[in-house]
């Protein structure tokens, strides 16, 4: 069965990833990107590039309508646009957080919200939201990543509930740890405050952001070594994952997920289990 997908985000990293991987297994694909210079390098038959910014609602609406009514259905919708916030509460501005917040949660808020109707009307359909294990879970210093996340998480459980009726399928996926610019040249940071000089050191091994360590002099990204699997891991879970007849409304992928998802369970479950019940005063 060959599928047509709206890719979000669609440039770099795990969007490339899911866009290579639709293409070569023979499915049309609707990317879209901020900048469409940067999808260049990838010329086929199978591919629209459409101009798009999340955060802004009327644009959204009108690239997703544009979308349908180029392809004539969309089978698989990812939300896949967003980047990383690095900082304490304090050390984040307004601007930020809201940018933060706008891209990683609303964006998707707003792609889905167009998608719905179209998809009701061919009475099927997959939205997957690409997520992470920060969603169940939280650490110091990502507090608005987290945030955002969890409202992508909160929304779409309900969202999956009431398209569940009309044949259409949410799965939440969330991600691991993958070798792609999430954490190099795509992170964003605070305005470093020495009072997180030691909680920066515990989490990262150093006293400061590590912004710096992925730019060189002429302001390109140097290649940096990981041992994280790549993106195209992650490409092929999610074509097996569209391709199960009952998904999950939640799938774990990536190294050490599934173990990171447990403890931050156990975690909250260890709260409540030591929180006495409540009893109204006599």
């Amino acid at each position: 069965m060959t599928r047509t997908w709206f890719i979000t985000g669609a440039n770099r990293g795990l969007g490339r990833a899911f866009t290579t991987a639709a293409l070569a297994q023979g499915d049309r694909v609707v990317a879209t990107v901020r900048n469409p210079a940067t999808m260049a390098d990838l010329q086929h038959d199978l591919l629209t590039v459409l101009t798009l910014d999340v955060r802004d609602r009327e644009r959204v609406i009108d690239t997703v309508n544009t979308a349908f009514a180029t392809t004539g259905r969309i089978d698989v919708i990812v939300n896949n646009a967003g980047y990383g916030l690095v900082g304490a509460v304090e050390e984040l501005t307004e601007a930020q957080i809201r940018d933060q917040m706008d891209t990683n949660f609303y964006g998707a808020l707003w792609v889905s919200q167009a998608a719905v109707p179209h998809l009701r009307a061919q009475g099927s359909g997959h939205i997957v939201q690409i997520s992470t294990v920060g969603a169940v879970g939280s650490l110091p210093l990502f507090s608005m990543y987290n945030a955002s996340k969890w409202a992508l998480e909160g929304f779409s459980a309900s969202l999956a509930d009431e398209l569940r009726p009309f044949g259409i399928h949410l799965t939440l996926a969330q991600m691991g740890g993958f070798d792609t610019d999430w954490a190099k040249s795509s992170m964003k940071f605070g305005t470093e405050l020495p009072a997180y000089t030691e909680q920066r050191r515990a989490l990262f091994g150093m006293p400061d952001y590590w912004g710096p360590l992925f730019e060189s002099a002429d302001g390109e990204t140097p290649p940096v070594e990981s041992t994280e699997p790549g993106p195209e891991v992650a490409a092929a879970e999610i074509l097996a994952l569209v391709a199960m007849p009952n998904p999950p409304v939640r799938k774990v992928i990536g190294p050490g997920a599934q173990q990171m998802v447990t403890m931050a369970l156990d975690a909250r479950r260890q709260d409540y289990a030591t929180d006495p019940e409540f009893t109204w005063p006599a």
